[in-house]
C-alpha cells in the first residue's frame, strides 16, 4: 500500500483518537464509559497502523505523527488501569479477567475435554474390555476389588503415589494444553481429547467394576479444580493459537509478543490453583471423606474459581483494552493532519 493510500484510508480514525486524547487531558475518565471503550478501540487501530507505517513507510511525516499519538494515547490507556499493575491487581482482577474475556476459547477447551470424557465414560460401561485397552498401566487398579471404604482399598504408600500420578498428570496436561497452541490449536486439541478420554474412561471402568464410591472419593476433593484448570490451560493454548493464525495487521511475531504476558499471566494464576489442588490432594483427599463430603468439596472449589472468574473478571471499565491488540475496521477520511 502507498503511502497516500495509507493515510487516506486511516486518518479518519487516527483524528479521531486526536480527539479524545485532546478532550482527556491525561484524564481518561473524562472521556466516560463510552469514550474510554472507543479510546482503547481506536489506540488499538493505531498500534496496529504504526506498525504497518514502520515497516512500509518509515521516517515519513505521517508515521512520525502518527508515533507521537500513540505514544501519547499510551499513557491515557494503560495508565487507565491503574492499580490492576500491581501484583495485588494481578490477583483481584487481570487474572480473572484474562480467564473470563475469551468465552469461545474457553467454551471450547470445555466441550474438547468434557465431551469425550462423557462419551467414553458411556463406553467403558457399555464396554468395559474394549475400553480397557485406552487405560494407562498407572490406572489399571481401577478394575481390581477393593475392600468397601475409602481410598480404593490401597495403602497409605500406594494411596499417595496414586494420587501424586493423578496430579502429575494432569499439570502435564495443562502445561502441554497452553504449549501446544504454538502448533496452531492441533496439540492443544489433542491433549484435551487425550485426558477427557482416560478420564472417561477410568470412571467408567471403576463405577462398572464396583469401585465407584471409592473412586469418586479419591478424585473428586481436587479433582473438579484440576479438570478446570486443565479447561483454562487449553483456553489460553487456543488464544495463542488464534493470534498465530489471525494476527491481523501486526506481524505474528509481533501479535505474539503483544499477546504472551498477559497469557503468561493466566498460565501464573492458573497454576497457582493447580498448587491449591495439589495441596487438597495430599492433604484432605487420603481421608477418606465420603462421597458426599468429597463431592461437596470439589463442587465447592470449583465453584469458588469459578465464581471468581466470573465476578472478578468483569471489566467495570467496560473499556476492552485487550493486549492482543485485535483491531476494528478502519474508517476512511480527511488526511491526517491540524
Amino acid at each position: 500500500m502507498n503511502l497516500d493510500r495509507f493515510v487516506a484510508e486511516r486518518s479518519a480514525t487516527w483524528a479521531e483518537l486526536e480527539k479524545l486524547v485532546e478532550r482527556a487531558r491525561s484524564k481518561p475518565e473524562r472521556l466516560g464509559p463510552a469514550g474510554i471503550r472507543r479510546l482503547g478501540s481506536l489506540y488499538r487501530v493505531a498500534v496496529a497502523d504504526l506498525s504497518l507505517g514502520k515497516r512500509d513507510h518509515p521516517g515519513t511525516p505521517a508515521v512520525v505523527r502518527l508515533e507521537e499519538l500513540v505514544v501519547k494515547a499510551h499513557g491515557l490507556v494503560h495508565g487507565s488501569l491503574g492499580h490492576e499493575e500491581t501484583v495485588r491487581g494481578f490477583f483481584v482482577t487481570r487474572y480473572w479477567r484474562c480467564v473470563r474475556e475469551d468465552g469461545r476459547a474457553l467454551a471450547l477447551s470445555a466441550a474438547l475435554l468434557f465431551g469425550p470424557a462423557a462419551l467414553t465414560y458411556i463406553w467403558a460401561l457399555l464396554d468395559p474390555g474394549g475400553a480397557a485397552n485406552l487405560v494407562p498401566a498407572s490406572f489399571s487398579t481401577v478394575t481390581q476389588p477393593k475392600a468397601h471404604g475409602a481410598h480404593l482399598g490401597l495403602g497409605v504408600g500406594v494411596r499417595s503415589v496414586f494420587a501424586g500420578t493423578i496430579f502429575t498428570h494432569n499439570i502435564e496436561i495443562a502445561f502441554l494444553a497452553f504449549v501446544g497452541g504454538i502448533t496452531f490449536g492441533l496439540l492443544t486439541a489433542f491433549f484435551l481429547v487425550y485426558n477427557g478420554v482416560v478420564l472417561g474412561v477410568v470412571a467408567g471402568l471403576a463405577v462398572g467394576s464396583g469401585n465407584g464410591s471409592v473412586f469418586f472419593q479419591l478424585v473428586l476433593p481436587h479433582g473438579c479444580l484440576e479438570l478446570s484448570c486443565i479447561t483454562v490451560s487449553g483456553c489460553l493454548g487456543f488464544r495463542v493459537a488464534r493470534v498465530l493464525i489471525d494476527p491481523g495487521y501486526l506481524k505474528r511475531s509481533e501479535a505474539f509478543r503483544a499477546v504472551m504476558p498477559k497469557l503468561a499471566e493466566g498460565v501464573l494464576g492458573t497454576a497457582l490453583w493447580l498448587v491449591v489442588a495439589g495441596l487438597v490432594e495430599g492433604f484432605i483427599t487420603p481421608i477418606g471423606l465420603g462421597v458426599g463430603p468429597a463431592l461437596a468439596l470439589g463442587i465447592g472449589l470449583a465453584a469458588t474459581f469459578w465464581t471468581l472468574v466470573l465476578v472478578m473478571g468483569r471489566d467495570r471499565r467496560q473499556a476492552g483494552l485487550s493486549v492482543e491488540m485485535r483491531p476494528a475496521v478502519s474508517q476512511t477520511g480527511p488526511a491526517f493532519q491540524r
